[in-house]
């Protein structure tokens, strides 16, 4: 797919890119890209050894960027890949991210419009589902908070997690997957979407195991069972089950996403934005995942900027999963999520987020966040 032959690509005018701004810490890195009419757009470079991904940023971002077009900036994207070809792997991506997320914030505040509509959607409800990120929490006590959930704040679809993560068929503790799988789902009960997670924790043999475990109690989405990087054997799970078997938030190689939806390796794609390398890039996994018939539910797994991408990505894509995943968890589990934005731009209502209508991402990075950051700067000489 080529994304610079979509119409919603404007004409590349004479604004160009000045100066490129980051502000992190080990966690978190923001991007502020300024164009040469004064112009600004906010983005992030993936979470994460931030201030290591910032380092990258201006060592091999930058220079291929400061002097080009900021509003049309998919060749200079395709430029960076190129220039840095002897580099691909995350890294990189994180990095691009920062820069792809920034102009896209940068030309929705130009023309007043909130991404979302820049992709050709609109901004309005989406329904989310409740994301845990534990594995030391007991079943009883996963089942408990999630009731309080679903009685507080409307969600009707959870997901939580079993096996160890990258576990070779290790359990967190003896016996805690046979007892979080019934225990939750059934706490549930239903007219509840249940999801798991394996996180690469499986062996083939043991993955389909569980995963009819999973389709006895009514779960119908098992989310990377195997180790993500073998993908022959999560095809032979998504072969062997009934239910939805999911995956590919780690993968940032577009070769990659292109193997592993040729050969059907999963039934749902789940790119995620930060990782992946921006909104540009995810759009195209969107794109080969809607060629094949594959709806796409992204990975969102915390409350920095990329569950505010995504949002925007999913009320435009034609082919979005059924709901957003939206972390539970606050700040004693992820302090760095503290204090990152003005305002509440995750507020769930009857178990549904709301696409901003305000130009960009619609989100304000805190000041006195940014006044505390590690700050370095790429401008433009002459």
């Amino acid at each position: 797919m080529e994304l610079i032959d979509r119409p919603l690509w404007v004409k590349a005018g004479p604004m160009k890119i000045t100066k490129l701004e980051t502000f992190c810490n080990q966690f978190v890195g923001f991007v502020r890209v300024t164009a040469d009419t004064g112009d600004h757009g906010w983005g992030q470079v993936s979470t994460y050894n931030a201030d290591i991904t910032c380092q990258v940023f201006h060592r091999q971002i930058a220079p291929h960027t400061l002097g080009t077009p900021a509003l049309d900036f998919a060749a200079t994207l395709l430029l960076i890949n190129e220039r840095e070809h002897k580099f691909p792997g995350s890294y990189l991506r994180r990095a691009t991210t920062g820069l792809d997320t920034a102009l896209w914030d940068l030309r929705g505040k130009v023309e007043g419009k909130p991404v979302v509509s820049l992709l050709g959607g609109k901004p309005g409800k989406l329904r989310a589902y409740a994301s845990s990120m534990k594995r030391d929490i007991t079943p009883p006590d996963e089942a408990r908070r999630f009731l309080k959930l679903r009685d507080e704040k409307g969600f009707d679809a959870f997901k939580w997690r079993v096996g160890a993560e990258c576990g070779r068929d290790r359990d967190e503790w003896p016996g805690r997957t046979e007892a979080i799988i019934p225990t939750v789902a059934r706490a549930l009960g239903d007219g509840i979407a249940k999801l798991v997670d394996g996180n690469s924790g499986y062996s083939p043999a043991r993955a389909i195991e569980v995963g009819k475990l999973l389709a006895d109690e009514g779960i119908s989405h098992f989310e990377e069972p195997c180790p993500y990087w073998e993908f022959e054997q999560t095809k032979a799970v998504t072969d062997a089950l009934d239910i939805d078997v999911t995956g590919g938030e780690q993968d940032c190689e577009l070769s990659a996403w292109k193997t592993m939806i040729d050969m059907r390796a999963v039934d749902i794609v789940q790119p995620d934005i930060m990782y992946l390398g921006g909104l540009h890039r995810t759009m195209e996994v969107a794109g080969m995942a809607a060629e094949a018939g594959l709806p796409c539910t992204p990975h969102a797994a915390n409350l920095s900027l990329v569950t505010m991408c995504t949002m925007h990505l999913l009320g435009a894509i034609p082919n979005a999963g059924k709901y957003l995943e939206f972390s539970i968890e606050g700040d004693d589990y992820y302090p760095w999520q503290h204090g990152l934005f003005l305002g509440d731009p995750y507020r769930i209502e009857d178990g549904e987020a709301t696409i901003p209508e305000s130009p960009g991402w619609g989100v304000e990075i805190n000041p006195d966040w940014l006044d505390r950051a590690s700050y370095q700067v790429s401008e433009r000489q002459g």
